[in-house]
């Protein structure tokens, strides 16, 4: 055992030594990443006492799982649970399908000028800030909005549908909101991925007969397989983030017991209402259960699939 710790201590040392022009570079970065992104990870521990501002995290009282508790046995639990995991589950199903089915859209283009009008075009939302992307919103769903207009003129309602005032519509709306908003940005990896494709096996599969759709299920999906499994990999881990500022643009109080997740719900109390304790367990809690999700889904990828992150 300590002879394997050592041969692999040497290795280690070995390949520092040949890559020690790209560490040099990556000093700045690394002590970036720690100054920023660990450093202020002792802050967690707010969660496990009853913080008081203006005090030092040690001198608070400690009191546990105290609020974890509180927050699993409050009475809208099950309610921001609901929501998270709909509109999760809504967004790994269609959202996630979206920019591969897109990707292979856009690749069949043979047009240069035009698959790039189209890329350039599809990215576009992504850099759109909810605000604004809220405020279009509004402008297609309100009661007096252009879709109200068009049904009304074509004699498809005789009413305005309420979409904005009505939570039974509110998870359909945030999906397809989200989807047009990323659909074109998530897209890029897979074009990505497809641009490394080697054309010989296009080649061969034209020449077999497989035809558009062969060549796209035997060829193309299995080369971004790998692509599709760690992007699923990585959705499955953040299933309990079920957006944000999103919810606060688009939601109001008619559809509240729809848009309220455990983010907006740690946001309200966390931060509005300064809470800080049981805002920062909720988020701590998310995370780990995140990771756990994370580690159960590789595990299952590499022994299903023979494909994982690590």
């Amino acid at each position: 055992m300590v002879e394997k710790i050592k041969k692999k201590a040497g290795h280690c040392w070995k390949m520092f030594q040949k890559q020690r022009q790209l560490w040099l570079l990556c000093i700045p970065i690394i002590i970036w990443v720690i100054l920023f992104a660990y450093v202020p990870m002792y802050g967690l521990l707010i969660a496990f006492v009853d913080y008081m501002p203006g005090m030092s995290v040690f001198d608070c009282e400690f009191v546990g799982l105290k609020y974890f508790r509180e927050f699993v046995l409050s009475p809208v639990f099950l309610q921001l649970l609901r929501n998270t995991l709909a509109m999760s589950v809504m967004g790994l199903t269609f959202g996630f399908v979206a920019p591969i089915l897109f990707a292979l859209c856009v690749n069949e283009l043979k047009n240069g000028w035009f698959k790039k009008c189209v890329q350039t075009t599809s990215y576009l939302p992504h850099f759109i800030s909810w605000v604004v992307a809220g405020s279009m919103i509004f402008m297609l769903l309100s009661n007096e909005g252009i879709i109200n207009d068009i049904l009304k003129r074509l004699h498809l309602v005789e009413e305005a549908i309420p979409f904005l005032t009505e939570g039974r519509y509110y998870w359909v709306m945030y999906t397809i909101a989200n989807i047009w908003k990323g659909m074109g940005w998530a897209s890029i990896i897979y074009l990505s991925a497809m641009s490394s494709m080697d054309s010989e096996l296009m080649e061969a599969g034209a020449v077999d007969g497989m035809g558009r759709l062969g060549v796209v299920r035997y060829v193309i999906l299995p080369t971004i397989l790998p692509t599709i499994v760690v992007q699923w990999i990585l959705g499955i881990g953040g299933i309990l983030n079920a957006g944000f500022e999103q919810h606060l643009v688009l939601g109001n109080a008619s559809t509240q017991n729809y848009w309220d997740v455990i983010d907006t719900y740690s946001y309200r109390y966390g931060i509005q209402l300064g809470y800080y304790s049981i805002g920062t367990a909720v988020g701590l809690m998310k995370s780990v259960i995140g990771v756990l999700l994370v580690w159960a889904t590789n595990w299952f990828c590499r022994k299903k699939l023979d494909t994982a992150i690590f």
